[in-house]
């Protein structure tokens, strides 16, 4: 499949994603001491809703627009703010045009001495995020593969931070390099957060990445995917799910509240779902 940030933005995939990091962003923030955020497919950084690419699929509407809309419980709810709170930013009250990707999310909770490197191949893309994070001096933006980064800049002279890897999976070793990148990385900085999207629609790739992982001998590998239609065809885009590595120790308590809320929300036909497991250690 080809998941390229700008048709895709906001969408249900995006939702589950970004709340995610928000919630590991917060985490880094309770520390005084500074992190750092390697972004390896970082897109363009701002999409704008109504214009070609997003409208395309609108696949928005059914992701952030229905969240934004939605009665949210109050726990979920004090849970999503540090998200909505960016696109709320971004965006006129009860207007919803523009759609922060991750860098752009990144750069909203860095601190003074935080760091981010956001990296992106695509030679549009590239000049079109290096025009939207410019002028700000944590933020060094590369036009650079993404799987050379996920190793080239770990270990961060902070020793503290995430590195967060969510490629287009256009290639058919997407996968593969997934697992492989993770245990190059980790070897180099095994105590820094990873978080490994990849797209569900079916199982046969999900689960076999899961294996892959069970098998490099990490401590620490918890697992949460969002469904949001079933897997009976395989040719669309049913789910997505959040490999995180090294997870902070208030991150699954958070997602057992956040997933039944967002699979009841995203869900199509009311028929959406969620896993949350632990692939090694807890």
């Amino acid at each position: 499949m080809n998941y390229r940030h700008a048709f895709h933005a906001g969408s249900f995939a995006d939702v589950l994603k970004h709340a995610v990091l928000c919630r590991i962003l917060d985490y880094l923030r309770t520390k005084d001491a500074p992190f750092r955020v390697i972004d390896t497919h970082a897109g363009a950084g701002l999409y704008d809703l109504t214009g070609a690419e997003a409208s395309r699929g609108g696949e928005w509407e059914d992701g952030i627009g229905r969240l934004v809309a939605a009665e949210v419980p109050p726990k979920a709810a004090v849970l999503l703010v540090p998200y909505l709170d960016v696109i709320g930013a971004l965006n006129d009250r009860g207007a919803l045009k523009v759609y922060p990707g991750s860098p752009a999310i990144v750069r909203a909770w860095l601190r003074p001495d935080d760091r981010l490197i956001a990296c992106e191949l695509e030679p549009k893309a590239a000049v079109t995020l290096a025009s939207n994070l410019r002028g700000d001096p944590r933020i060094k933006t590369l036009e650079i593969d993404g799987w050379t980064a996920l190793s080239a800049y770990v270990p961060p002279p902070e020793r503290r931070g995430l590195v967060l890897v969510d490629p287009p999976f256009e290639r058919d070793d997407d996968f593969y390099q997934l697992s492989k990148g993770l245990a190059v990385a980790h070897r180099k900085w095994a105590t820094g957060i990873y978080a490994l999207w990849y797209p569900i629609k079916g199982r046969p790739e999900p689960d076999a990445l899961a294996k892959s992982l069970t098998k490099l001998g990490i401590r620490k590998i918890l697992r949460a995917e969002l469904t949001v239609s079933p897997l009976s065809d395989p040719s669309r885009l049913n789910g997505s799910g959040l490999i995180v590595v090294n997870p902070p120790w208030t991150l699954e308590s958070e997602l057992k509240a956040l997933l039944p809320v967002l699979a009841g929300i995203l869900g199509r036909d009311g028929k959406g779902g969620f896993r949350l497991d632990w692939l090694a250690g807890e």
